[in-house]
């Protein structure tokens, strides 16, 4: 059986983590939706409007840190609100995907060969080919209906993912050694997206027989990663395990959670760069206190497991969220990749990853 999650209206707020009988926790007071969604809401318009990431044929790039987060988060802090129209940037995001999904043969990579270096044209290919299914399924959820537009995307990203070697089963990644999403390590954070997507595409997609070896490959990929893997990692496929039933078995789960509760801070929240062995290009210090996207990131794992035995802790990492949600709506992140400085264009990265996964994380579950 396939779940999923975080999508829509009543439909992503569901999401499928209600399967492990976990309670609705409350909301923790203090959060602001309607904030949230409005730092969102800005930082797409900012992406769309930076010159940097203009594509061919009139299209922009889709990001996993800066849209993806918004694509994610806004459906379900615009149900809190009664609130379900799309703004202008995304109507228009959508609009670029749907274009490049058609045009797939014919548009450039993100970051070609040509310009970037072997194999960048081969890694952008497998990225935008399951931000776009994701991106698309998500938007599909909410209507029910799955769009010839999303079925492409799924073709496309079936047609480049890996059939031999150490990535079989997964996709080729971006690897810009920029952690946690543009790395050797990320192609595991890549899969997890994969199924994500085709766990949440509607009208029976994911029970398909036609695709049925493409998803048992993906899931040998991910169960892959749990022998030598980061906790982060490891933390992510058992996110994809929660909604793409059998990439665990029970033994793992357990552990995996477990090790999650003892690396949990004592203020409620998790730090980033405890979860792996990242060190700073620039030689920096990395950060010790807890932080908004390792929070955020557990407390969504924690929710769509649905394991009676963290809601504690879900508890604890939701009242942290709402702690540190600043005025602007944003919970603050900082990058483990160089100690950045305000103003700078990758400044707020991960603060957007972290205020979407936040969002979805302060959600109550439908009961």
């Amino acid at each position: 059986m396939i779940r999923w999650l975080l999508f829509s209206s009543a439909a992503l707020l569901a999401m499928a983590a209600m399967s492990r009988g976990q309670a609705a926790p409350a909301q923790a007071p203090g959060w602001d939706n309607a904030a949230a969604a409005r730092y969102l809401e800005s930082r797409l318009t900012w992406w769309r409007q930076w010159p940097k990431f203009e594509r061919d044929h009139g299209t922009r790039c889709v990001s996993c840190h800066t849209s993806l987060p918004h694509v994610l988060a806004m459906p379900a802090l615009r149900a809190q609100s009664g609130e379900h129209r799309q703004s202008i940037d995304e109507m228009a995001m959508f609009d670029d995907v749907v274009k490049r999904v058609y045009l797939w043969d014919a548009v450039q990579p993100f970051y070609p060969d040509q310009t970037r270096g072997v194999p960048k044209s081969a890694e952008s290919r497998g990225v935008e080919a399951v931000l776009n299914a994701l991106i698309l399924a998500t938007r599909d959820q909410a209507s029910g209906h799955f769009g010839a537009d999303t079925r492409q995307a799924f073709a496309n990203m079936w047609g480049v993912q890996m059939k031999t070697g150490d990535q079989k089963g997964g996709f080729t990644w971006l690897n810009f050694r920029l952690e946690p999403f543009e790395s050797t390590s990320a192609s595991y954070w890549g899969a997890t997206l994969a199924a994500l997507a085709v766990a949440r595409a509607p009208d029976g997609y994911a029970a398909n027989p036609a695709i049925a070896p493409q998803i048992e490959a993906l899931r040998a990929y991910l169960r892959s990663g749990i022998r030598g893997g980061s906790l982060y990692s490891r933390s992510l496929i058992l996110w994809a395990d929660s909604q793409l039933d059998d990439v665990l078995v029970p033994e793992q789960r357990t552990e995996i959670l477990a090790e999650l509760m003892a690396s949990q801070r004592p203020d409620g929240g998790w730090n980033l760069p405890s979860l792996s062995t990242w060190q700073r290009i620039d030689g920096t210090s990395l950060p010790q206190e807890s932080d908004g996207y390792a929070t955020a990131s557990v407390a969504v794992i924690l929710r769509e497991t649905g394991d009676p035995s963290t809601a504690t802790a879900l508890k604890r990492a939701q009242k942290w969220l709402a702690t540190h949600q600043d005025k602007s709506g944003a919970v603050p992140a900082k990058s483990i990749n160089k100690d950045r400085q305000p103003g700078t264009d990758a400044y707020l990265f991960m603060t957007d990853a972290a205020t979407g996964l936040a969002g979805l994380a302060m959600q109550p579950k439908q009961p």
